[in-house]
């Protein structure tokens, strides 16, 4: 367990909620620069590429650079059925699609030279491909790309899985545990085995320490069924118990693009509940155990009142899904809901510079966000 701080909590300044951390890089900021350098400086053609997106401000209909960053889904499967997941309607197998295969991602990683930075997972649980994902995480390390991934934490014991994970080279982890005992935790991600979820985050915590790599992140998403556990601090306890040096709390459910998800989440959020006495509270028991925290609310980010308040997915990045279809974003990951060059056989680079994307960037600037991202939007 982490060494318990002797500051006193009261020292810690009270901030209003809008000004609480965001989850930041595990590994600290410092790391993640100095990695995006390194990978800048490894070939000229990616550095002028990221140059023409700073320069571009978030205020181009028209992307003069590729993106510099994506979210690329390796498999659309799962072995849980999270309540507040669109996996529930891919049938009793969870699976929408085929795994995308080794060649097809590296493919992807050598087309896409502007990359910097990549998360691999999208819906789903990434471990269910075995060792070809492994494989991915370290194609994309040798170019210095900063890869980050998600996982329900139920896989790592088998196979070595949390010892492969974190020798691939992956720079972050996030494990998702949204309950801090068994009946809240099986409630949240069904199918689920707590005492397995907990044994596996020893394990992996336990050896990232032994290899002195910082990188995996205990990510809860807040809800009606988990709150009092949220407001009791016990979910920090936990965190720390299990070994976790950083911690995120996300008060945001997405609607996955779709009407029918978001009066199912929006009936178990609890968005609002995010105070300045609770961030105050959870940021003082974090720092009494040595945990890094962090939050995420959508909402408070995004607004139309000027382009550097504005979502910044449709100007730097996307999703591929595992049968490689482009969508706006992880939230919108099922490209049921939502996708681009639909019926059509282009590839990204195409789609990438589409009227079609065209269109899309053209009305978050004019501030008539599509309905498809208005979820994310501070009405």
């Amino acid at each position: 367990m982490p060494e318990v701080s002797l500051v006193p909590a009261s020292d810690l300044p009270r901030l209003p909620v809008d000004e609480l951390p965001a989850p930041g890089p595990s590994a600290g900021m410092e790391a993640y620069v100095g990695e995006r350098e390194k990978c800048l400086a490894a070939s000229e053609r990616k550095a002028d590429n990221y140059r023409r997106y700073m320069q571009s401000r978030r205020r181009g209909v028209v992307a003069d650079y590729l993106p510099v960053k994506l979210d690329i889904e390796n498999v659309s499967r799962c072995n849980f059925r999270c309540i507040m997941c669109v996996v529930n309607d891919w049938g009793p197998k969870r699976k929408r699609a085929e795994d995308m295969d080794l060649e097809t991602f590296k493919a992807l990683i050598d087309e896409q030279e502007g990359l910097v930075e990549i998360k691999l997972q999208g819906i789903g649980e990434p471990l269910l491909q075995g060792d070809d994902f492994f494989a991915m995480i370290r194609y994309a390390r040798q170019r210095h790309i900063w890869v980050r991934t998600t996982t329900n934490c139920s896989l790592l014991h088998l196979r070595d899985n949390y010892k492969k994970l974190i020798d691939s080279g992956v720079n972050e982890v996030q494990m998702s545990v949204d309950g801090a005992t068994r009946e809240v935790f099986e409630t949240i991600r069904t199918g689920s085995r707590f005492e397995r979820i907990v044994e596996n985050c020893r394990l992996i915590n336990d050896y990232a320490r032994s290899q002195d790599r910082r990188v995996t992140k205990m990510w809860s998403v807040v809800q009606k069924a988990n709150f009092h556990q949220v407001d009791g601090l016990d979910l920090v306890d936990l965190a720390a118990d299990l070994g976790f040096r950083d911690q995120a709390f996300a008060f945001s459910l997405t609607d996955w693009g779709q009407e029918d998800w978001r009066t199912q989440n929006d009936s178990v959020t609890v968005e609002g509940a995010l105070t300045e006495s609770l961030g105050h509270r959870l940021r003082a028991r974090a720092r009494d155990h040595g945990i890094t925290i962090g939050f995420w609310r959508v909402t408070s980010k995004y607004d139309t009142s000027s382009p550097d308040r504005l979502c910044p997915w449709p100007f730097e990045r996307a999703t591929v899904t595992s049968d490689s279809r482009v969508t706006p974003c992880c939230a919108i990951g099922d490209p049921s809901a939502f996708e681009f060059g639909k019926d059509e056989a282009k590839s990204f680079l195409q789609i990438w510079n589409s009227a079609e994307y065209q269109a899309f960037r053209a009305a978050h600037l004019a501030g008539d966000v599509p309905e498809i991202c208005r979820g994310c939007y501070a009405s």
